[in-house]
């Protein structure tokens, strides 16, 4: 009696659900296609679009601050010598009133950052691991 009652049960389940259609053949941007969506999605999607065009290939990520100090010379002197030692990692002078930050790099995770900071840390040994907006790297 159980059987039948359940076998009775996942019938009527199955005849009345309904089946969801694919999302290949939705076109929301399309006046013709039937989809009745708010006014506000297109505003939305506007939005999203500005904010990633503001942040001009910037994402968050990882640096390495070697500097911080409020003294402008200094803080260029640190920079060029990271530079001319270390010529193939780019090096960022950054001013937050009143301080003056050298940071170096540009990481997407923390431990790629962590091996520079090894590489480093003889040369720089107070310099340690930030998060920051880092430049996106080029394509190839």
């Amino acid at each position: 009696m159980k059987k039948y009652f359940l076998l009775w049960s996942f019938a009527l389940i199955g005849l009345c659900a309904k089946a969801q259609s694919s999302g290949d053949s939705l076109k929301f941007m399309a006046a013709d296609s039937g989809i009745v969506q708010d006014k506000r999605v297109n505003e939305l999607i506007l939005k999203h679009v500005l904010i990633n065009e503001a942040k001009k290939g910037k994402s968050k990520g990882y640096r390495v601050q070697i500097h911080f100090g409020p003294e402008k010379a200094k803080a260029q002197d640190v920079r060029s010598k990271f530079m001319t030692e270390y010529h193939d990692i780019a090096a960022y002078l950054d001013y937050q009133q009143p301080y003056f930050k050298i940071r170096v790099g540009d990481f997407r995770t923390k431990l790629e950052a962590y091996k520079l900071l090894q590489l480093i840390s003889i040369d720089f040994p107070g310099a340690f691991i930030v998060s920051d907006d880092i430049e996106m790297p080029k394509l190839e």
